[in-house]
């Protein structure tokens, strides 16, 4: 694959050098997180979820139900590769993306990886009335939400860089945390 130059937009002129993946739980903020600083910085938002979607012309809890997870995250790799082929810009993953090990390589090789860090009573707050969340169809959605943030921590803190979510933190200043963690890190100058 060729390099990529740095994608410059935005009004603050600012350069991205590489693809920017924001991994974490559902709920955590990812995709209206990444599409306000994808706007921020006038480069694409891509979204996993949707682009499996797509794809599939189904919705993800159809996939997991006909298929089954394993299928889905089969697929969920397939489309991540293909996003981060496309250079840089913002990236949404899929809240159980970043626990395979393949996934954070391929981000590591070719992007960076930014830890949406929320706790759990933030991330019920924004979950709990969606009933597109196949993996919290359980007869104890919120104890299913707890597990499976204990589960994954440990995946979720090899990323790069982190970001933590607060409940009464608007979605530009969860942008601007972002932005930070990525000019502290290079990634974006």
């Amino acid at each position: 694959m060729p390099e990529r130059g740095p994608v410059t937009g935005g009004s603050r002129g600012l350069h991205l050098t590489r693809p920017v993946v924001l991994v974490g739980m559902m709920g955590c903020g990812k995709t209206a997180v990444g599409t306000a600083m994808a706007a921020r910085l006038g480069v694409p938002f891509r979204d996993t979820d949707d682009a499996l979607v797509t794809a599939a012309r189904m919705t993800i809890a159809e996939i997991f139900a006909r298929d089954g997870e394993p299928f889905f995250r089969a697929r969920e790799t397939e489309v991540l590769a293909r996003l981060l082929a496309e250079g840089p810009g913002v990236v949404s993953t899929g809240g159980g993306a970043f626990l395979r090990a393949e996934n954070r390589a391929l981000i590591g090789k070719l992007g960076v990886s930014v830890w949406l860090k929320a706790d759990a009573e933030l991330l019920w707050s924004r979950v709990r009335h969606r009933t597109t969340r196949p993996l919290l169809m359980t007869d104890d959605p919120k104890a299913t939400l707890i597990d499976l943030l204990e589960a994954r921590t440990p995946s979720y803190q090899a990323a790069d860089l982190v970001a933590e979510g607060a409940p009464d933190l608007p979605i530009p200043q969860m942008v601007d945390r972002v932005i930070a963690a990525l000019r502290d890190g290079g990634i974006l100058t």
